[in-house]
């Protein structure tokens, strides 16, 4: 990401964006104190981004009246249908995973069950050793889910947030949040009960404590969290431990996967820091 200008002029800063928008830019806007912050999303196109605020700049009136003019012209748009929505809210590793996991949960309702669970539990063969002689297990146990409740769960907060998050720190990033989050959540819960557990739960923990951290106090921000739905997780996190819900939770796996988040989100957010720094 590349920072593109910082004002206080928030009518101006909407209208460059627009503008830029208008013309296939990506780009987006942060808060930073007082400031408003224009941020390109995608280095190919700087020079094209700036060739274009040049313009604006010197003529703010002159690409107004050409942006107004093109949308004039243009047919309104047709809206998109329920599954481009859906679809426009995720990068292809997010959807990819959720279709794993959905046909992973299908699967275990046919013959197949005990094949897939063999393939996929942590270790099934002992409850002691780590499986470093089959490393694909220590993530495979969040493709697995036990019920219906389960997997609609942890697939919506998996599309919601590691989409989001897809969609703003590109697929390399999630890629690596996921692998960490899973590792250490999995590794945990199997240490304290045992391989026969599985879920997304602590990856979607881990999504929860990044998009806590990058998107903290800071609401233009793709992954920005409302205090409720904050202190709802955190909730949730807690009534784990408890004998108030009616269904097994991996508390461990729920824990170390927020703790995981925590430290990948300080991490993120860290880089971003020490980027805008050497841009000042």
């Amino acid at each position: 990401m590349k920072r593109l200008l910082t004002t206080r002029d928030a009518e101006k800063m909407a209208q460059l964006y627009a503008y830029l928008q208008h013309h296939g830019v990506p780009v987006t806007v942060a808060e930073q104190g007082q400031n408003l912050e224009l941020w390109l999303t995608m280095s190919s196109y700087h020079a094209h981004a700036k060739a274009l605020i040049q313009a604006f700049n010197e003529n703010p009136q002159l690409a107004q009246a050409s942006l107004a003019a093109s949308q004039l012209n243009e047919e309104p748009p047709t809206p998109p249908s329920f599954l481009q929505q859906m679809r426009s809210q995720a990068g292809w590793f997010t959807r990819a995973y959720a279709a794993v996991v959905v046909l992973v949960f299908i699967g275990m309702y046919t013959s197949f069950i005990e094949p897939i669970l063999s393939a996929l539990l942590f270790n099934p063969n002992d409850f002691e050793a780590l499986p470093w002689s089959e490393p694909w297990r220590f993530i495979t146990p969040a493709m697995l889910h036990f019920s219906v409740l389960h997997i609609v769960f942890n697939v919506f907060w998996w599309w919601y947030l590691g989409g989001r998050f897809e969609r703003y720190y590109g697929t390399g990033w999630l890629v690596l949040a996921f692998c960490v989050c899973a590792i250490a959540s999995n590794t945990a819960q199997f240490l304290e009960s045992g391989p026969y557990f599985g879920g997304l739960s602590g990856v979607v923990y881990g999504l929860f404590g990044i998009a806590t951290i990058v998107g903290w106090k800071n609401p233009r921000h793709p992954l920005f969290l409302p205090n409720g739905l904050i202190i709802f997780m955190l909730v949730w996190l807690v009534l784990g431990y408890t004998d108030l819900l009616w269904v097994n939770i991996a508390n461990t796996a729920h824990t170390v996967g927020l703790l995981s988040g925590l430290l990948v989100g300080g991490t993120i957010r860290g880089l971003t820091h020490l980027a805008q720094q050497r841009q000042e």
